[in-house]
């Protein structure tokens, strides 16, 4: 039995995942990045050591991606976190061919191969308005609490569209359609499909290919889920285990990384 672990360092959560033997998950953590990335890295992986009852000198491979990936000392080895997301995503869901992360920062589109490698991605160019950040901004002008947007915007029956493309100026925007006396909850239902609408322009730019599978903090906003789903027509991949792909994707390298070195040691 062979232990690898994944660490995945973002812009707002870090998650960290052990594997055995690079296909079977042994625990998943997650904790707030904060401003300190290489304490919310050790501080997660302790977090998973500890629900797995491992000491730190079972795990053969450490691998970070992300963000804050360079910033974490410990590391055997790092990778970009479209090719994490991209085997994590598989390792979920093996029928995956196109995938969308969606994080705080912004979303990448990447279709890929049944080995699970990155055929082609591509990022979204404005800012927050293509990510999570958008929807922190609108928690924010509305005084509805992060965790329940999702939630709250399900119960929207007639969304009316946020057009700006920019998270800063969307506060004018959203203030306009209060005053006019728009129901929130078809405020907040639209901001979600506004996202959906610019992550789906990425996808297309690789290709939509089924299975789609969605990563990321937002693949537990249902509400997102919903509305990316409308916009393609399709069911996604949205399991909430999803939200620990890149980690998850980062120890099955790492557990690659090991078997090529065994192998080369004889």
């Amino acid at each position: 039995m062979t232990i690898t672990a994944g660490i995945d360092v973002g812009a707002k959560s870090t998650r960290a995942a052990l594997l055995e033997d690079g296909t079977t998950i042994v625990a998943t953590e997650a904790s707030p990045t904060g401003f300190d990335y290489e304490k919310a890295g050790r501080d997660t992986y302790a977090k998973a050591l500890a629900a797995a009852g491992l000491a730190a000198d079972r795990v053969a491979n450490v691998t970070a991606t992300g963000f804050g990936r360079y910033r974490i000392p410990f590391r055997d080895l790092n990778v970009t976190d479209i090719t994490a997301n991209a085997r994590g995503a598989q390792l979920l869901f093996p029928g995956t061919r196109s995938a969308v992360d969606v994080g705080a920062g912004n979303a990448r589109a990447f279709r890929i191969d049944e080995r699970g490698r990155v055929l082609k991605f591509r990022s979204t160019e404005k800012c927050a308005a293509g990510g999570g950040g958008f929807l922190e901004k609108i928690a924010y002008y509305t005084g509805v609490r992060l965790d329940d947007l999702g939630r709250t915007a399900l119960e929207s029956t007639h969304p009316v569209a946020i057009s700006t493309i920019c998270s800063v100026l969307a506060e004018s925007e959203v203030i306009n359609l209060v005053t006019q006396e728009v129901p929130m909850v078809d405020i907040l239902m639209g901001a979600h499909e506004s996202i959906a609408g610019r992550v789906l322009l990425t996808l297309k730019q690789v290709g939509v290919e089924p299975q789609v599978t969605l990563t990321g903090g937002l693949v537990l906003n249902p509400a997102f889920v919903r509305a990316l789903e409308t916009r393609l027509g399709v069911t996604v991949n949205a399991s909430p285990r999803l939200f620990y792909a890149g980690a998850l994707g980062a120890a099955i390298l790492g557990h690659v990384r090991w078997v090529k070195k065994a192998a080369a040691a004889g």
